[in-house]
Formats: C-alpha cells, structure tokens, sequence
C-alpha cells in the first residue's frame, strides 16, 4: 500500500531532509502561503510529525517538476463511503487533459480531510482543466449528499484547494 506524508517547513530545511534521503522520493513545493514537502513511499517516512494518507486511487506518476493543486475536502466518517466512491471512479478522463501529470486521490489517516491532488506541467494546464466540461462533473458534488441518503451529510466543513508549484521549477525561473 501505497502512502503520502506531507510537512511543512522553511525550503532550507526541507531541502536537507530530501538530501539525507536521495532514494525517497520526495517533492518539495512552495505556495498557498508555505513550503511543503511531499513524501510519497510504500514503508514509513523520515518526517517526525507528518500529515498522513494513504493513497487509494491513482493515475500517472508524480514528477518533482510541476504545478499541484491540492483540493482538501472535510468529510464526514458517515459520508466517506459515498465520497470515496465519487472520486475513485471518472478520475481517468484527468489523463486526457492538456498537461495533466498525476492523480492521488489521498485518505486521511488521523483526519477528516481528503485530498484530491493533481500534477500539472504549469498553472496554465491546470487552469485549462479547471474549465472543462469534465472538471464540472468530476468535481460537482451537490448530487452527493443526494446520493448518500436525506439523513447522511458528506461534508464537514468547506472545502479548500492548496496550490503549489516546485522549487525546482522556481528556482529554474519556470
């Protein structure tokens, strides 16, 4: 099984970490206000107090070169079987879309708070897709708490969308 841990910190330190442990692969991101560093693995992460995931659904690999929008979306323990339906299934039109990398879609371990996350070449595949005819149906989710059952709400609070571009790509001026 396939995780994500994520951490923040300053981009100095989170570059050491990713230098002490080349065979991990590790993303390091800049956006929304912070630096991030992705760890995805199949064992444990190095970080001492990361937010955990475990992936389960997903399409193409993540590049350490990119632009990555992070949807982060409350749900409730009653909800998540309707949620986690939703967005294991038409995630795959995603690969057709100009520029589009990688899909994760991340279940939280502690939390109550997916993540839909995407890889893009830049911001402006990702803005592409964000006005396509399929991101309005992947992502319409009035049709959800319908699905679930008058007495099931989904949601816990709002949703939110994190965006982040890498510091390779910064620092190559991109």
């Amino acid at each position: 099984m396939t995780n994500i841990y994520t951490t923040r910190g300053t981009v100095d330190f989170m570059e050491k970490v990713k230098e002490k442990y080349p065979d991990e692969k590790m993303i390091l991101m800049n956006g929304s206000g912070t630096s991030l560093l992705l760890h995805e693995t199949e064992g444990k992460t190095v970080f001492q107090t990361p937010h955990k995931y475990e992936v389960i659904a997903e399409l193409g690999q993540l590049q350490d070169r990119g632009f990555f929008a992070m949807n982060n979306v409350p749900v409730s323990d009653e909800g998540k079987p309707v949620f986690e339906d939703r967005f294991k299934k038409d995630y795959g039109k995603m690969a057709d879309a100009a520029g589009f990398t990688a899909y994760r879609l991340l279940r939280p371990i502690g939390s109550d708070t997916y993540v839909i996350l995407t890889e893009w070449e830049d911001a402006k595949a990702f803005d592409m897709w964000r006005h396509t005819p399929a991101f309005k149906d992947a992502y319409d989710t009035s049709t959800m708490d319908a699905h679930a059952g008058p007495a099931v709400h989904i949601f816990t609070s709002a949703p939110y969308l994190s965006l982040y571009s890498s510091v390779s790509d910064e620092e190559d001026g991109l």
